[in-house]
């Protein structure tokens, strides 16, 4: 991934388990993405299936630093334990969450794709 590269929309795909070390690993990921206005910074969970406090730190840092930077950042395929995780500690309410990561593209209307990692 070229972090420079101009894209309107960048894909984040965790796998396993977004805990201390998967945590670590996404925030490095989204810190490398030299952020740009107006950017659409995605969050695909399909491969996630447990998320502890580490991991919802991590989620909220790169809200925080996408928001900072002008840019949108949602979350999509969120398995039932996330999505419990996320409507135990309310962020449900605080991060856009999309069923899938086409329903992202429907809404937003966006094609161009970065894929971070």
């Amino acid at each position: 991934m070229t972090p420079k590269q101009k894209a309107p929309v960048v894909l984040f795909k965790p796998q396993g388990s977004i805990d201390l070390e998967g945590g670590i690993a996404l925030s490095n990921e989204m810190s490398q993405v030299v952020p740009q206005s107006d950017q659409l910074w995605v969050i695909d969970l399909i491969e996630v299936d447990f998320m502890d406090s580490s991991g919802l730190v991590s989620l909220v840092k790169g809200l925080k630093a996408a928001h900072q930077s002008g840019c949108r950042l949602v979350l999509c395929n969120v398995k039932a334990p996330v999505r419990l995780i996320l409507e135990l500690t309310q962020l449900d309410s605080v991060f856009e969450i999309f069923h899938t990561y086409e329903d992202v593209m429907t809404v937003t209307n966006e094609r161009q794709l970065l894929i971070a990692g």
